[in-house]
C-alpha cells in the first residue's frame, strides 16, 4: 500500500492528524505484521512529504496506542494493528451480516458473484443430509463493506429451499444481501445455527487470498455455519472468511445459576 502524503487529506485535518491517519492505514493488515521493522524516520518523512518533527509527533501517538514499538538503538517496529471492524457481532442472536453491518452504519455490496449448481463436497453433503455426489446451489462472492473487501463467502443451499430466479438472486446478492436474508424471505422457518470458528492462513496467490487482496501470508478467521429450521433439518451451509480487522466477535456469558438478590442488597437506596 502506498503511503499517502498528508496534503491529499481534507484541509480541516492538521498535518499531524493526517500523518497519523496515513501511517495507520499503511500499517494495516495485509501490509505489515506485528514485529516488522519500519524504515528510518528520515525515509518515512520523505514518503509523507513532512518534516521529521511532524512525523515524530504522529509516531508518538501510535506509540501511545501500542500500534508501534520504539526501541532505542534498534529502530521502530509494528506493534498491534488497530483497525475498525466491518462487523461487530454478538453470537447470542442469529442475524445476517448485511443487517448487522447496515445497523452499524456500513454500506454493503458484493463483487465477483458466482451462482450455480455444483456437486456438493462430502462435508457439505453430510451437513445438509444430501445423497452422495448430489448437486446443490452454491453462491460465492467477495463482500465489500464501505467499498473495502471484508469477507469471502460461500453458501451451499439445500435443494428443497424455494429461491427466486437466478437473475433476481444475483441482483440481491450484488446489493449486499446475505443468503440468510434470502432464505428467510422465501418463508423458510429458520430456527438456529451451529457455528464453528477457526483460524486460517491466506496466501496472495490462492483464490480467497486474492479475492481479499492480501499481499503476503496473512492470518484470517473462518466461520462455518449450518442453518437449521424448526424440525432440525439443515437448509444452508456457509463458509465465511474474514481478513484481520474485518469482524469483532463477542458473546455474553453467565455464571450459571445465581441467587436472586433482594433489591436492597444491590447497593441501592
Amino acid at each position: 500500500m502506498t503511503l499517502m502524503p498528508p496534503k491529499a487529506r481534507p484541509e480541516k485535518i492538521s498535518v499531524v492528524d493526517s500523518a497519523e491517519i496515513s501511517l495507520r492505514e499503511w500499517l494495516g493488515p495485509g501490509n505489515h505484521r506485528p514485529g516488522d521493522r519500519l524504515p528510518p524516520e528520515q525515509e518515512i518523512a520523505a514518503m509523507l512529504g513532512i518534516s521529521r518533527g511532524t512525523l515524530r509527533l504522529a509516531l508518538e501517538r501510535l506509540s501511545a496506542n501500542g500500534e508501534i514499538v520504539r526501541r532505542q538503538g534498534s529502530g521502530t517496529y509494528v506493534g498491534r494493528v488497530a483497525v475498525p471492524s466491518a462487523f461487530s457481532e454478538g453470537l447470542e442472536v442469529l442475524e445476517s451480516y448485511a443487517s448487522l453491518a447496515r445497523r452499524q452504519g456500513h454500506n454493503v455490496k458484493a463483487r465477483d458473484v458466482s451462482i450455480g449448481q455444483k456437486r456438493a463436497p462430502g462435508y457439505v453433503g453430510e451437513a445438509l443430509n444430501l445423497r452422495k455426489n448430489s448437486n446443490a446451489l452454491c453462491v460465492e462472492r467477495t463482500v465489500l463493506v464501505d467499498k473495502a473487501p471484508a469477507a469471502h463467502m460461500r453458501d451451499w443451499i439445500h435443494p428443497s429451499v424455494p429461491l427466486p430466479s437466478l437473475e433476481k438472486l444475483t441482483a440481491a446478492i450484488e446489493r449486499g444481501q446475505m443468503m440468510l436474508d434470502v432464505v428467510i424471505s422465501a418463508g423458510v422457518p429458520v430456527a438456529f445455527a451451529r457455528t464453528a470458528i477457526r483460524p486460517r492462513l491466506l496466501e496472495p496467490d490462492e483464490e480467497v487470498g486474492a479475492a481479499l487482496g492480501v499481499s503476503r501470508t496473512t492470518g484470517a478467521l473462518e466461520i462455518t455455519e449450518t442453518i437449521h429450521i424448526n424440525d432440525g433439518d439443515a437448509v444452508q451451509y456457509s463458509i465465511d472468511v474474514f481478513p484481520p480487522g474485518a469482524i469483532d466477535l463477542h458473546v455474553l456469558r453467565g455464571v450459571g445459576e445465581r441467587e436472586l438478590l433482594p433489591v436492597n442488597g444491590r447497593g441501592g437506596a
